[in-house]
């Protein structure tokens, strides 16, 4: 029986052209090519470009994406489109990606010649350095092919957009490595993400304003102010000196206590239902280590504060609402 694996058009082929490609381009990676294409990216403070038609196109509103994603203002602009008016998108800050395979792509070549009489720089992600956009591109970004697209008919895109495709990745790490890219920057550009939420420093989402009571107030001022701050909690503060809190929990002993004794529970103090030395986190502290800390400790807010001093408090509902949990 003939081995499937073995077959012309296999999944085994695609997988070797796609790797024989890699490791070429590994082998020959020009990294200070690279380098100096950043440079300029971060030079002109302007936009990068993408264009390219079909298959190519699409990788490269993918890299467009991927730039924005993580800190490189893009855009994608298609190449017939340009032809007929939307080069005027283009502005003499930005610079010019191109990804064509052969190089050749009717669309993408006539656009050359207006991108070069304004002085727009461009790049090209190829998989021919003799091809007119490469010849007309200052920097060439090149892979070669060794076993071809991995295509039974070698005619489809394959390997060649997976090659696109990690030279797009190369020049955004490469970029982001060269400004300094952080994680804060990452989540403000991914507000509704689940890993951007996770990003998130308690500082963005603590309540500035939160239920309090002095140390002296009775039972009575305590419930209403737990009540109107609906969080099952109240602060025990002076000034903005924090000294404890006290939860349902710490109300329910504290009616216990006065029970066993037979104390009037409503001649109960702050001071004496309270817990001292609450639990804190700083406003710079990420939100899922808060989280970390809630889960743990099995408690459902934590105490803010910021060079000393309470600042706010987090409570679960917030990490919630932010899809840190």
């Amino acid at each position: 029986m003939k081995d499937e694996n073995q077959a012309p058009g296999a999944p085994r082929a695609v997988l070797e052209s796609a790797r024989s490609a890699l490791e070429d381009l590994l082998a020959t990676l020009d990294g200070s090519r690279v380098a100096d294409w950043c440079r300029m990216v971060e030079t002109r403070r302007g936009r990068v470009v993408l264009t390219g038609m079909g298959k190519s196109g699409l990788i490269a509103q993918k890299v467009a994406a991927t730039l924005a994603s993580t800190g490189c203002p893009s855009l994608y602009l298609h190449p017939a489109e340009a032809l007929h008016g939307d080069l005027g998108m283009v502005t003499a800050s930005d610079s010019i990606l191109a990804l064509s395979n052969s190089g050749e792509t009717d669309e993408v070549v006539r656009l050359l010649p207006s991108l070069l009489r304004l002085g727009i720089p461009i790049a090209a992600i190829t998989g021919r350095p003799e091809s007119s956009l490469a010849q007309a591109s200052r920097w060439r970004f090149i892979y070669r092919l060794p076993k071809g697209e991995g295509c039974p008919l070698d005619l489809a895109p394959m390997a060649s957009t997976t090659l696109q495709l990690v030279w797009g990745d190369i020049l955004a790490a490469a970029l982001m490595d060269l400004k300094g890219f952080t994680r804060d920057q990452f989540a403000q550009n991914h507000p509704a993400g689940s890993l951007g939420a996770k990003l998130l420093h308690v500082g963005e989402l603590m309540k500035k304003t939160w239920p309090r009571v002095e140390p002296g107030a009775p039972l009575t001022t305590i419930l209403k102010a737990m009540s109107e701050g609906r969080l099952g909690m109240t602060s025990v503060m002076v000034d903005d000196a924090l000294l404890g809190v006290i939860t349902d929990g710490d109300l329910r002993r504290g009616l216990e206590r006065a029970e066993g004794t037979g104390a009037n529970p409503l001649t109960l103090t702050a001071r004496e239902l309270m817990s001292p030395n609450p639990v804190r986190v700083p406003e710079e502290a990420l939100a899922v280590e808060a989280a970390g800390q809630m889960e743990a400790r099995k408690i459902t807010f934590l105490m803010v504060e910021k060079a000393g001093r309470t600042t706010g408090l987090l409570h679960l509902h917030q990490l919630l609402e932010a899809k840190v949990l």
